[in-house]
């Protein structure tokens, strides 16, 4: 017979407790039993881990000296004054660890001298310090940041997007605009906002993801009262499948043109409205008086500044003239622009690095070339461009992204299939304004011609 009081099985039976729980609910289990654990020694231990990550400052103090001091030159004892001052090494006041699903978060005191750019300069070696997967500055007012410790990566395992025809496929009107694509490295939601960040730029390589956030987006807008445009040069293998919810489709170069041209004028009917009620930006307007927003969707930008022969340079040269013109005026108007790209360098056109310099969102998946890479995160902080480098290629959606408190993050888009999101296309495709709409869209006038508005004269 098994003694079942044997203490050796109580304490496997213990472990497989643990693991199973582990195993299955680990979110309870870091909460309960790890956390409480950590949190401990990152107090203990916070003194020795701010001295080696350079964020203590010298101070000096009043200390009590009790044993006489041996001058060693001399061989004479001389006893000191027992109250005399100091320089000691003095730590950021660290405030109670707070518990996440994924980590924790933790406030510090910043000493004199100190900015929050000091902490995100050293999240790297804080993250080895303790032994965590990263470390990232989540906020910060003055005197304080705000740190999060990050100890099970969430890009993992991300959840595919829900489809269209189950009620949390819909949206509400505080998310218009604000379509969520995927999950941070924080575990927050990824969204990409357009009425905060109205232009993105995504860069990556083949397989990287790229296309996948697109899909993202499409199943995001789909169910939004929203105007899709489309730009693929590519024939239109690429966004053709979701042509039931797209209001425009250009797939040659000289239907780009027109469709831009088209798209500056409506730029200047709604800027007209926005002259006739003295208000900065559509939002400004009365609803019935408000116009659809529109969102364009670039797949290959390269493809819009590629010349084959002299005839195109012209056609180039007035497509990059009429893109980065929507990109200076367009976020007050309603039109927003996704540009999407393997290959984003400077030698494509000059007017490549002036288009990226009115993009405010980045999305940078893994990419072939360094090059592309900097134009698209150099003006962020470097550390931006060595993770986007290490994304392994076995980690398609991982992108390297600007967030909305300027800070960049590791994020990834949950998986979404073309078919899902032709899906979604056909489900909202009586949602699709027509063009007339767009034009339109409540101002009650006609679209005027480019030369009577100067802002948009070419």
């Amino acid at each position: 017979m098994i003694d079942l009081g044997h203490p050796l099985l109580k304490v496997l039976a213990a472990l497989f407790v643990l693991i199973v729980w582990r195993h299955w609910a680990p979110v309870s289990y870091w909460y309960v039993l790890v956390f409480p654990r950590k949190a401990l020694w990152l107090r203990w231990s916070w003194r020795h881990v701010a001295s080696g990550c350079g964020l203590t400052k010298k101070r000096r103090r009043w200390w009590f000296t009790v044993i006489p001091n041996l001058v060693a030159s001399t061989g004479v004892v001389r006893v000191r004054r027992r109250f005399q001052r100091v320089e000691v090494d003095t730590k950021p006041w660290m405030g109670l660890p707070r518990p996440t699903r994924n980590g924790f978060r933790v406030t510090f005191h910043l000493l004199d001298g100190q900015i929050p750019d000091d902490y995100a300069k050293v999240c790297e070696r804080l993250a080895h310090a303790w032994r965590i997967e990263a470390v990232r500055v989540v906020g910060s007012r003055p005197g304080r940041v705000t740190l999060q410790g990050i100890t099970r990566d969430p890009l993992t395992h991300v959840a595919p997007a829900a489809p269209p025809d189950e009620p949390s496929g819909g949206w509400r009107t505080e998310d218009l605009l604000r379509p969520v694509v995927g999950v941070l490295e924080t575990g927050a939601a990824w969204r990409m906002d357009f009425r905060l960040i109205p232009h993105w730029m995504n860069a990556g390589a083949t397989q990287s993801g790229k296309s996948n956030l697109i899909n993202a987006l499409i199943v995001g807008l789909a169910p939004q009262p929203v105007a899709l445009v489309g730009f693929d040069l590519k024939g239109g293998v690429e966004l053709s499948a979701y042509a039931d919810r797209l209001t425009a489709l250009a797939t040659t170069r000289e239907e780009c043109l027109n469709l831009l041209s088209d798209l500056i004028a409506v730029m200047g009917a709604r800027m007209l409205a926005c002259r006739r009620y003295r208000v900065r930006d559509i939002w400004q307007l009365p609803d019935a008086a408000r116009p659809i927003p529109v969102v364009v969707l670039v797949d290959e930008l390269a493809e819009l500044y590629l010349t084959a022969d002299k005839a195109e340079k012209d056609q180039v040269t007035r497509t990059a003239t009429v893109l980065l013109r929507i990109a200076q005026l367009g976020r007050a108007f309603g039109i927003h622009l996704v540009l999407s790209g393997q290959r984003i360098g400077s030698d494509l056109s000059p007017g490549v690095t002036a288009l990226r310099a009115q993009i405010g969102g980045r999305v940078c998946h893994r990419v072939n070339d360094p090059e592309t890479a900097v134009m698209t995160l150099g003006d962020l902080d470097p550390d931006a461009l060595v993770a986007a480098r290490s994304i392994a290629p076995e980690l398609p959606g991982v992108a390297v992204i600007t967030g909305s408190d300027g800070r960049w993050y590791r994020a990834r888009s949950g998986y979404v299939s073309t078919d899902a999101a032709e899906h979604a296309a056909t489900v909202y495709a009586h949602l699709t304004p027509s063009w007339n709409q767009v034009a339109a869209s409540g101002l009650g006038h006609e679209l005027p011609a480019t030369d009577d508005i100067p802002e948009l004269a070419a």
